[in-house]
């Protein structure tokens, strides 16, 4: 590995990076890496502060300096410029619909970053037509992860208001993206740790084949077994073969919302572990199987120099659980909290090298899967204590589909920023999936986490025939 380039210390991908690139590299749509959001406020904003904001909250953030190139041997590598391109465009929707404007913002996100060595982030500030005011900002997903792009927003806010509004502290430091990274790179160097964690991952691996649960019932199982002329086979094709995507969104009010919140406290449980359940409880319900897989993303995020390094730091396992119908609704969230746990003492290990794995140990074809959907529950939200001094100022956030997707069906649930309610937002391959299918399962999710909630000792099995 050569040791520089331009003059700046190179270094190796980390194992999240390379997953992105993994996919990137048979996926006909680049722009599949592309994240797009804007983050507007209800007030009039000075723009020439805002820019200034802007470009100190990207000073302050080393991942946006971030250049990928690929050496002779076809190995892609990274390192860190010092001379950022902080080019803030401006747009003025206002003479527009909001149905143009969105549509602007959403041909942007399908545009992806291509090149070597190329700055991997857009930003626009922008004046929408209902009124508010903010940004656009677009980022390639191997530079930055959903929490790495609201914890930026989240400063250029918060420097924003520092130098407009009395009594609001500059936000404290932002923390060193390379101090993370060479973490991840020393994990990856043949570290105890690592092996701790392969070690475990083995064993549940080992420990037996897990089974496919479709949407609406068997029937892909049951195809494969029939077009394969293997009758117990347990994996089977979920995706289709287009990548096109398209985000289908259901939201859930306030105050629901807060019965959620108000179980998961009094219960000592993550929102996360209450989704689950419901999620594979319907699965359950739909395939007549204990045995559950979801792929879950785990964020890495657990200290302070983490959660405000940048980067991209997630990596996503299938999470399978076996909770028979006779344990109570609280018992099987306290099965997925405890493997929740083992899995957030273990997250730093290769999900690749898990998949390599499992398709090793049970000679799986392939482009088989025993996951039906993924899910990222984003409890970081735009709803911060210190913006809160800042009184009823309202925000909207809005995320914004590239257009393509690698998986069948990737639901990520987050927090409105003006009433704290949840979007459940749904990626979908259009031809793998409609809109009907996800409204349905939404609706029975929904139906059995609140009967759940409201009846957590009732049994899963008395769950399925309530709802």
């Amino acid at each position: 590995m050569r040791k520089t380039r331009k003059g700046y210390k190179v270094y190796p991908l980390t194992v999240a990076q390379k997953f992105h690139f993994y996919y990137m590299d048979f996926c006909p749509k680049k722009e599949v890496l592309n994240i797009g959001t804007s983050l507007t406020i209800g007030v009039e904003l000075d723009m020439e502060v805002l820019r200034q904001s802007i470009i100190e909250a990207s000073e302050r953030c080393e991942c946006l300096r971030i250049r990928f190139f690929k050496d002779k041997d076809g190995t892609w590598y990274q390192y860190l410029t010092d001379e950022p391109e902080w080019n803030v465009e401006f747009e003025d929707f206002t003479d527009r619909s909001m149905e143009e404007a969105e549509a602007v913002l959403q041909s942007w996100t399908q545009v992806p970053f291509t090149g070597e060595e190329v700055p991997m982030s857009r930003i626009v500030m922008i004046k929408m037509p209902d009124g508010f005011q903010g940004i656009y900002f677009l980022v390639d997903h191997r530079v930055m992860d959903a929490q790495s792009m609201i914890c930026f927003e989240k400063d250029i806010i918060e420097i924003y208001c520092n130098k407009v509004y009395e009594d609001v502290p500059y936000p404290k430091e932002m923390s060193s993206y390379i101090a993370q990274l060479q973490k991840d790179l020393a994990y990856e160097d043949g570290s105890k740790a690592k092996a701790r964690d392969e070690e475990f991952f083995h064993k549940l691996i080992e420990s037996s084949e897990p089974i496919y649960n479709g949407l609406e019932g068997p029937d892909r199982l049951l195809e494969e077994r029939k077009t394969s002329g293997n009758p117990n086979a347990r994996a089977a094709v979920n995706v289709s073969d287009s990548v096109d995507s398209a985000l289908d969104v259901f939201h859930l009010e306030e105050e629901p919302t807060k019965r959620l919140m108000d179980f998961c406290e009094e219960y000592h449980v993550s929102l996360v572990c209450l989704l689950m359940m419901g999620l594979r409880t319907y699965f359950q319900k739909m395939n007549g199987n204990d045995d559950v897989s979801i792929t879950t993303t785990i964020a890495r995020r657990g200290t302070l120099a983490e959660k405000k390094c940048g980067g991209t730091r997630i990596h996503s396992f299938p999470f399978r659980t076996i909770i028979s119908e006779d344990k109570t609704f609280i018992e099987g969230i306290h099965e997925i909290r405890d493997r929740q746990n083992e899995y957030f003492r273990h997250a730093n290990y290769d999900p690749v090298a898990f998949f390599a794995y499992q398709s090793q140990v049970y000679k799986k074809a392939p482009g088989r899967v025993y996951e039906p959907i993924s899910l990222t529950y984003q409890p970081m939200s735009m709803r911060d204590k210190d913006l809160e001094k800042l009184g009823d100022i309202q925000y909207k956030t809005k995320w914004y589909p590239n257009g393509a997707t690698t998986q069948a069906v990737y639901l990520t649930v987050m927090h409105r920023p003006d009433d704290n309610g949840l979007d459940f937002s749904f990626e979908h391959q259009i031809k793998a999936v409609d809109f009907k299918q996800l409204e349905y399962l939404y609706y029975y999710v929904c139906k059995i986490m609140f009967k759940g909630v409201e009846n957590p000792d009732l049994t899963i099995g008395e769950i399925i025939k309530l709802v």
